[in-house]
């Protein structure tokens, strides 16, 4: 296959390169900035249709691995600008992959719509702007595919690894906090997690099948308590990681959503209903079963400012 893998200078777009030529199968990248290995610049979040298919022409695939800031706060109404980034790239990628006469793709999801689908009690997509987007992009793009040209979502958790200096987005304030000397504390509750490499296989697989699926991605299930231990082990600091009461959890979490309405701002997943989701088990069953601890201690090495 030839496959053309968009934000390929990602944490996951670069180990979807890495598999994609281990099978023998041919991979360019495009990005917005110029790195190495990067071999087109395109912002692909603004291009056109007509800016696209040059790009996707020649290609039998193409996967869309860029990411998503679900938390930072925006002035309100953020919807107008969290479809401008998730819903309409997409869109018009599809489009012009399906007139290119791609045959497979692949879209890097969240997990948020696999718990949509499984608790649809729990209105997620009514309280949380994101997985609002995450939904509309799913239905959208493949819309815009068309029969003809069958799109796998991957619905992802949290996702561990490296790929050169490339870290996740969330790693930076969990690795500064576990090498602190501030206490550790953790809610009941957890989260399906998943390595980077495991990720970029489970793609690959998608294109090699040309697979149409919605298909939720997990190594292993933690509680907030192991995942915060292990952290804290993996940078050589570790130590006893306390309860913090879900009474206490919710009422910081509304003040956040407070604080944000008062500033009229809001973030993708409101603060106000995420407790909700912090103090369950989003787990999913494992579908890997690599162990996640090696793409771990490379996202929070011991020894490492």
């Amino acid at each position: 296959m030839r496959i053309l893998v968009v934000g390929g200078s990602g944490l996951i777009g670069a180990h979807v390169v890495d598999v994609l030529r281990e099978r023998g199968h041919a991979a360019t990248t495009v990005a917005r900035t110029a790195q190495p290995g990067i071999d087109h610049l395109l912002d692909v979040g603004s291009a056109s249709i007509e800016q696209l298919r040059p790009l996707l022409a020649g290609n039998d695939g193409v996967v869309y691995a860029t990411r998503t800031e679900e938390q930072r706060p925006l002035p309100k109404p953020i919807y107008p600008e969290f479809r401008r980034d998730n819903v309409d790239p997409v869109v018009r990628l599809f489009t012009a992959a399906r007139l290119e006469g791609l045959t497979r793709g692949v879209v890097m999801g969240s997990y948020y719509t696999y718990f949509d689908r499984l608790h649809p009690q729990w209105r997620l997509a009514e309280r949380h702007t994101y997985i609002r987007c995450r939904l509309e992009q799913a239905r959208e793009g493949r819309a815009a595919a068309g029969d003809s040209l069958p799109v796998a979502v991957l619905e992802l958790p949290f996702v561990f690894g490296r790929a050169g200096d490339r870290l996740p987005n969330w790693a930076g304030p969990l690795d500064r906090w576990a090498r602190s000397r501030t206490p550790l504390v953790a809610p009941t509750g957890g989260s399906a997690a998943a390595s980077a490499r495991s990720v970029a296989e489970v793609a690959v697989d998608a294109l090699e099948q040309a697979s149409g699926a919605d298909v939720p991605v997990a190594d292993e299930n933690l509680s907030w308590h192991d995942m915060i231990a292990r952290i804290a082990d993996a940078v050589g600091r570790p130590r006893r990681v306390r309860r913090l009461p879900a009474g206490a959890a919710r009422a910081a979490l509304r003040l956040g959503g407070a604080a944000q309405a008062l500033g009229r701002k809001e973030s993708g997943v409101n603060p106000s209903y995420l407790a909700d989701l912090l103090l369950a088990d989003l787990f999913i069953e494992p579908t890997s079963g690599r162990p996640l601890e090696p793409a771990l201690r490379e996202t929070f090495p011991v020894g490492a400012a």
